[in-house]
């Protein structure tokens, strides 16, 4: 798989203030990736970067063979842009922001249009103004609109702001459906890390403007996870039973027990012995979370 993004040693200032500091990393063609961090971290920076929208004074960019220093228009020509904000003009219906819209990128094509619409499950609302739309109708609107023109990439900048859990989950159905569908590949920015663990194949840790991690979810695992906290819930009760073989543990209900485990080598072994005195319903590693491992990257080498 090649990379549709490298960049290599890219630093920013603004009135002095370094918001990114040495970055460098690469974005795999057709991938979804989420470049997470906290408000502030420098995430939209990049993104305004990528597009060519504004200039780093120092390092290396390369976005589908295009240098955003010189050629910041072609690379705009190619990709859609979701920002925070939807952007678009709520007194005008779905169908004529799309139809205007399509005009701006040269690329005015009602059988797109439609299309979109019917892959968002907005073409029977396609008549109504936009100002009467929910938050979720208009972000869904918002990514028919970055979709108008068929990009190769898109940059999506906290796209499930002030949306509701169904409307959240809408939207990541949505994206997984176009990288799946188009192979359009995907950056998402956020600062809201369990929200984007089902959809994204790698993620980037941005802190204080540093790219201080990156990897997929197992490779992140494998290298920060030192220890399982597993949960069981189960009808074992005697406090010295064989099953537990030495296992420290922590009771959390009446029938729920947290294990500390050293490997996940050591989860097979345990539960058999459980369920040759009783009987498991769940169980769970509960500190294999993105936000958990995120939280551990900050805490540790990651950050040095």
């Amino acid at each position: 798989m090649t990379n549709i993004i490298e960049v290599k040693k890219v630093s920013k200032k603004f009135n002095q203030r370094e918001i990114l500091k040495d970055v460098s990393f690469t974005i795999k063609k057709g991938s979804i990736n989420g470049l997470l961090g906290p408000n502030g971290a420098g995430k939209t920076t990049i993104i305004r970067l990528l597009n060519g929208v504004i200039e780093a004074p120092t390092g290396m960019m390369n976005v589908m063979g295009f240098d955003p220093k010189l050629q910041g228009d072609e690379i705009r020509k190619r990709v859609g842009i979701v920002t925070e904000s939807a952007s678009l003009y709520h007194d005008m219906s779905a169908w004529d922001n799309l139809i205007f819209f399509s005009k701006i990128y040269g690329y005015s094509n009602t059988e797109r249009i439609t299309h979109l619409l019917e892959q968002f499950d907005m073409l029977g609302f396609k008549d109504q103004m936009v100002g009467s739309f929910s938050t979720g109708m208009k972000k869904r609107i918002a990514l028919a609109k970055a979709l108008l023109h068929n990009p190769d990439l898109l940059f999506l900048d906290e796209p499930t702001n002030g949306l509701d859990p169904e409307g959240i989950n809408e939207v990541i159905h949505y994206l997984r459906k176009v990288n799946q569908e188009e192979g359009v590949t995907i950056l998402i920015c956020s600062h809201v890390l369990h929200q984007l663990e089902t959809i994204c194949d790698s993620y980037l840790f941005l802190v204080d403007g540093r790219i201080v991690e990156n990897g997929t979810l197992a490779e992140l695992e494998d290298k920060y996870l030192k220890e399982i906290n597993l949960l069981v819930e189960t009808g074992l009760k005697p406090l010295n039973s064989q099953a537990y073989k030495g296992h420290p543990y922590k009771r959390r209900g009446a029938n729920q027990l947290e294990f500390l485990l050293s490997t996940k080598e050591e989860i097979t072994p345990l539960i058999s012995n459980i369920l040759n005195e009783t009987w498991i319903h769940t169980c769970e590693i509960t500190n294999r979370s993105l936000e958990a491992i995120y939280f551990t990257i900050r805490g540790g080498r990651g950050v040095e």
